[in-house]
């Protein structure tokens, strides 16, 4: 199995700045997609940010220009990095990982495998 474990939320005001990271880890597996999802109360869960397996990303209009989403593969982690944010960005947000589980239980099955949350409040 392949677990995802964030980090670095917290509250932060209006115009602050906020670097979330997530780091894999297991014992033998390949990333090709990775990921940042988040859902606020009442509301529905959306993809924030997406990084593929050929560095292309993907971002909610939303955060463009305000969040910039990276990898150090050398390290396992993931990493997110929120500028001007907004309390419409207060949220919890989860990262994801795809990709192959070479390990000896898995066998070079694919996995998705999802981070337990962190609370990102964004208010005065």
């Amino acid at each position: 199995q392949v677990h995802l474990v964030e980090s670095g939320g917290g509250l932060v005001h209006p115009g602050g700045s906020l670097t979330l990271s997530c780091v894999a880890s297991g014992s033998a597996f390949l990333i090709t997609t990775t990921g940042w999802y988040r859902q606020a109360p009442a509301k529905q869960r959306e993809l924030v940010a997406a990084l593929n397996s050929t560095g292309g990303t993907n971002y909610a209009d939303s955060v463009k220009g305000r969040f910039t989403i990276s990898r150090d593969s050398t390290k396992s982690t993931l990493y997110l990095e929120m500028n001007s944010l907004k309390p419409a960005d207060t949220a919890v947000y989860s990262c994801y990982a795809e990709g192959v589980d070479y390990s000896a239980s898995y066998h070079g099955k694919d996995f998705r495998s999802w981070g337990q949350g962190t609370q990102v409040t964004v208010a005065s």
